[in-house]
């Protein structure tokens, strides 16, 4: 994850202490000057070691977690005062003002950051949402009016660690006490190895549904974000698709499930993750997930990523409802404007075109444990027929 953006990091902790150095240190002794480098230094360090490990992240979170602490509460609200100081300077001399007001707008926002990682981390990512909402299929059978489904997704369970383990619990046992009909889990359940899984997996075990927990697998599900040795990452993906079903979850691996209620049928099908890095597999089937469907057949299918319901060759009027996850809903929103709105048009909640409908929800956890403005969530859907 470092190495994707060590220059961007590398300048964050570089240009602002250059700043402050000529701008506020010059005229002190060079040993006061070497102190004040000291942790731009170290923090440069270990942004290098992080930015050489082989995989996505650390096997062991908690140098990254410190790591990601100093960056949110010193590096990152320190390089957005010298922007905003530096903006400040250029309207200065422009309108020719003795004061230079980005000083006090960077000392505001500065702060407003310092405040977004410690509430987001401390308070934001213990509130869970549950969000309970109607959809309405016109070709979903009588029988199935009312039928409840529970989604969730992304739960990353890596970083449910120490403290958060019981937050964990907690989603776990909201889930069940829906009591619904079905448990849809739409992907992500590890951050990169299987063995994440380990100290929760009676947690995860315990889910029930009259029907069932479905699921499928997400991006982080597979091996593409370790860095080992080819049978090792084919071992790890084997042994997550064994793991779930361990639990008594239908993982559906380009297949589909046939739900039948008074003589009428649904069917849920999932397809794997539809990979958008070219260097990862693409691995969704939608066509042989729906081997056998009948044209009458209402469906509801299981998606990690939503960028697929917008490609051409997804867009299958037999599938009524797309449950997806991936987003996070960004993990942090101001004002209802999320970072993943740039970059995807379906990031979050309820879209429809035509008689086809998408639900993406926002997940209950993520690599990086933080939640600010758009909290962890499980959906609870209530099926409705068209009228």
């Amino acid at each position: 994850m470092i190495a994707r953006i060590v220059i961007l990091l590398v300048l964050v902790l570089l240009l602002p202490q250059l700043y402050f150095d000529r701008r506020k240190l010059r005229r002190r002794k060079m040993w006061q000057r070497l102190l004040r480098w000291l942790p731009t230094v170290a923090m440069m360090v270990l942004t290098v070691a992080l930015a050489m490990e082989r995989d996505f992240v650390p096997h062991e979170m908690t140098v990254m977690n410190i790591y990601l602490m100093l960056l949110g509460l010193i590096f990152a609200p320190k390089a957005i005062y010298v922007l905003c100081s530096l903006a400040g300077r250029f309207v200065r001399k422009i309108r020719h003002s003795r004061y230079n007001w980005g000083n006090l707008v960077g000392f505001f926002l500065a702060f407003f950051i310092v405040f977004v990682v410690l509430y987001g981390s401390f308070v934001g990512v213990r509130r869970l949402n549950v969000n309970r909402l109607e959809i309405a299929l016109k070709d979903l059978p009588e029988a199935f009016d009312g039928y409840r489904i529970v989604l969730f997704s992304d739960a990353h369970v890596g970083s449910f660690t120490g403290w958060r383990q019981s937050l964990l619990q907690r989603d776990i046992d909201s889930i069940n006490a829906q009591q619904a009909d079905a448990i849809f889990f739409v992907g992500d359940l590890q951050n990169q190895r299987p063995e994440e899984l380990y100290p929760v997996q009676e947690m995860l075990r315990s889910l029930r549904a009259t029907d069932g927990v479905f699921s499928v697998l997400g991006n982080h599900d597979y091996s593409d974000y370790i860095d080992d040795d080819p049978a090792i990452k084919i071992a790890n993906e084997r042994e997550m698709v064994s793991r779930q079903r361990q639990f008594g979850w239908k993982l559906l691996l380009n297949e589909h499930l046939t739900l039948e209620k008074q003589g009428a049928r649904l069917v849920v099908a999932g397809v794997e993750n539809d990979q958008t890095r070219k260097q990862m597999k693409k691995r969704n089937d939608l066509a042989k997930a729906l081997e056998g469907v009948r044209d009458d057949d209402c469906i509801i299918l299981l998606q990690h990523d939503p960028v697929a319901w917008q490609q051409t060759e997804w867009i299958q009027p037999q599938v009524s409802l797309t449950l997806s996850g991936h987003t996070h809903g960004g993990q942090v929103s101001l004002f209802g404007l999320r970072a993943t709105q740039l970059s995807k048009n379906y990031d979050y909640g309820l879209y429809r075109e035509g008689d086809r409908q998408l639900y993406v929800t926002c997940g209950i956890g993520g690599v990086l444990p933080l939640r600010f403005g758009i909290s962890p969530e499980i959906a609870v859907i209530t099926l409705k027929v068209k009228r």
